[in-house]
Formats: structure tokens, sequence, C-alpha cells
């Protein structure tokens, strides 16, 4: 016999039993989604590597600063990142970059440096221009130049180290100095900067305002930075100025390098100064007297005189007087009875001599000298040794 069921279990009469409403399952479902938010807060995979976060320093060891951003782990970061030691206090907050969002032991990897280092190069994007001048120190060499820490690597080409030769580059290591950006790469991040035209702008400036206040007849110091077989040219702390070799000495000289080398300090008077074409014309003997101020009053025609044969040439001799004074014995006025031709014939360099000074041309810095006139003349007595229609019996 059939049992007959006292309930009746329609599914559809029970959902209206639980009297279901549309608005509380949406309300359950967003319960869901917050849940799974919050689980995912504190994680660093929601973070992005490269992004700076705010930190605080809760832990410190010898080697290491422990860091929490707030996050389900902490990160560690070298001591040797930070530049400030007093930074390196429990509490302590400060901006580090995330490196890696999970390493090797698990933890967040983070970087107090490249932090540094982004918020620079955002810095320079921001207030800096090409043109800019920046403050760097140089801290290693590269193949074609040298790298700067402006808070950010920047390079300098090799050509834009100095404005002058550069011998060695490692003088330069360590050493910090001001630059001027000459390239900013936003797409690869990179800088290019320059010391040489700094050091050139600054050169200009100095010869400007020297050749503004440089007066003719003023003496001052210069180094030499080049000889020529003209002159000497000097530095004259920004400006160039050339000693001629006329204006060398009072004496005769063949090359400057007889008087000077590349890197000695001279005292210069100053003979003339071009503002147009920023010449300057310098002098060393004019600091002296000149010897040819009175020559004429001290050695008139006539007068004998002792010297050293200094040089000789095809026509003469040159025999200095005294210092800065010579005077040229020509090879007519060596001998009575020979026709020299070669001044060696008679006499050699560094021999002292006599001569007769036969005349001087001061506005041409000339005298005249006879050696032959320390003798007599043979034939000067000839017509009365032997007259006309004397004669005479010849072995």
């Amino acid at each position: 016999m059939t049992k007959t069921l006292k309930d009746d279990w329609d599914a559809s009469k029970v959902i209206d039993d639980v009297e279901f409403q549309e608005e509380d399952a949406k309300l359950f479902q967003e319960l869901l989604r917050n849940r799974e938010q919050s689980a995912d807060e504190g994680s660093a995979s929601t973070m992005i590597v490269g992004q700076i976060l705010k930190g605080r320093i809760v832990e410190l060891t010898k080697d290491f600063a422990v860091i929490d951003v707030g996050l389900k782990s902490e990160g560690l970061v070298s001591v040797a990142e930070f530049d400030d030691p007093e930074e390196l206090t429990l509490g302590t907050e400060i901006e580090v970059l995330l490196d890696q969002a999970e390493g090797r032991d698990g933890q967040i990897v983070l970087s107090r440096e490249k932090a540094r280092r982004q918020r620079q190069w955002e810095y320079i994007v921001n207030h800096c221009t090409e043109g800019s001048i920046v403050k760097g120190k140089v801290i290693r060499k590269v193949k074609g130049g040298l790298m700067v820490d402006i808070g950010m690597e920047a390079f300098l080409p090799g050509s834009q180290i100095d404005n002058k030769r550069i011998k060695n580059l490692d003088e330069y290591l360590g050493k910090s100095f001001d630059f001027k950006i000459l390239k900013i790469n936003t797409e690869r991040k990179n800088i290019v900067v320059s010391r040489r035209e700094l050091l050139e702008e600054e050169r200009i400036s100095r010869k400007a305002e020297l050749l503004d206040s440089i007066q003719e007849g003023e003496v001052r110091k210069g180094l030499v930075k080049n000889i020529t077989d003209f002159g000497v040219f000097l530095d004259l702390d920004g400006i160039d100025g050339l000693l001629h070799i006329t204006d060398m000495t009072w004496k005769r000289i063949k090359h400057p390098s007889e008087m000077v080398q590349i890197g000695d300090e001279l005292e210069v008077m100053i003979l003339n100064v071009d503002r147009e074409k920023g010449r300057v014309a310098l002098g060393m003997k004019q600091k002296e007297a000149n010897p040819w101020e009175e020559i004429e009053e001290r050695y008139p025609p006539g007068t004998h005189i002792k010297g050293k044969i200094v040089n000789l040439v095809p026509y003469g001799a040159f025999i200095e007087i005294e210092p800065g004074i010579e005077g040229l014995i020509h090879v007519s006025e060596m001998s009575w009875v020979k026709n020299v031709t070669d001044p060696t014939e008679i006499v050699t360099k560094g021999e002292d001599v006599e001569a007769i000074v036969l005349s001087v041309q001061k506005e041409e810095g000339k005298i005249s000298l006879g050696i032959k006139q320390t003798e007599k003349n043979p034939s000067a007595d000839v017509e009365a040794k032997y007259p006309v229609a004397t004669q005479e019996t010849i072995e």
C-alpha cells in the first residue's frame, strides 16, 4: 500500500519560505570582495617594483638597517647606503625604493641609494635644463671619459674634462668640481656633463676683465706656455701675451729657449695692449736700463776696447763689449795685409781680443769695430820711405 507523504518539498515553495531578497545577495558579494582586498593589503605583490616607499628604521645591525614600510614583511638596507650617519637611528623615517617584491629569503628587497638617485633624477628633470650648473664628484674612469656623481651618475667625455692637455686621468678621481649639463636623455635616464665649458667661460670672463684693467708699463707675472722661434707665449692669468725674442734681453740670442723653459714664471712689462684683438705685447729687457742709452758718450770713435768673440758669421765676428752691447768686426777690418774672406782665419769664438771703435749707430743698435786699427798700417808711411823715383835693390 502506497504511503502518502505528509509534506511537499517543492523547490519553489522552499525559496518562497526563506523570503529571499536580491539586495541581500548583492550585499553578500560586496562583503566577499572586501575580505579578499583586506587579505591582499600589506602584500608586496600589490606594489610596483621601482616604486618609492616611506619607511621607518625599526632595527639596526652591524651591516643592515631593518626598514618597516607597512608591508607584511620588513626589508633590509645596507648601512653603506646611508651618507649621513645621523640617519642611522631607530625611528628615523626614510625613503626607500622597492627593488624586488621578494628576495631569496622571502623578504622584500629595498634600496636607500636607488631611492635617493631616483629623487635626484626627478629633481634634475623638473628643475634643471641643458646648460644648468651642478656640483659633482668624479668617481671612476670609463671608456671615453669619466663618470661623475651629481646625485646620479653622469658621463663626462674626455674632451670635456679640461681646457688644457691631460696627462693622467687619475689626477681627477675623487675630486669635486662644478659641471655644466650638456644633454639630458629622459628616455635612457642619462646625462652628459662638461667641465671644460665652464673653464672656458671663466677664462673668457677673466680675459675681458684683465683687458679692461691692464695698462701699458705695468709689471706682471706670467707662466711660459709655449716657445717658438720668434718668441714666448705667456699666460697672464687668463690672457695670452707675446714676449718677442727681441724684447727678451739686450743681449743677442738665437732662440728663446736659451733663456726660458715651458712652465717658467716670468716677470714682464706690458708694452702694448690691443683690446679689440685681445693681444698683449710683453717685454723683459725693458725692466732694465737700456745699455744703448748713452752708448755714444761711452764709446766714441777711436775708443780702445777689449771683449770676447761671441759669434762668428761669414762677414765678420761679433764681440761683446759689455753685457747687452755687441759690436761687429767686419772681415775687411781684420788685417792690413791679408784679404780675409773667413773670420776664422784671424779669430776664434770665445777668444779675447782688442779692437778700436770705428763708428756707433745708436738708433740701429750697431757698433763697428776694427782689429787691424790696433796696429800700425804698414802702408801709412810708404810715400815717405819710398819717394817717387827712388831706386831700391830687391834681392
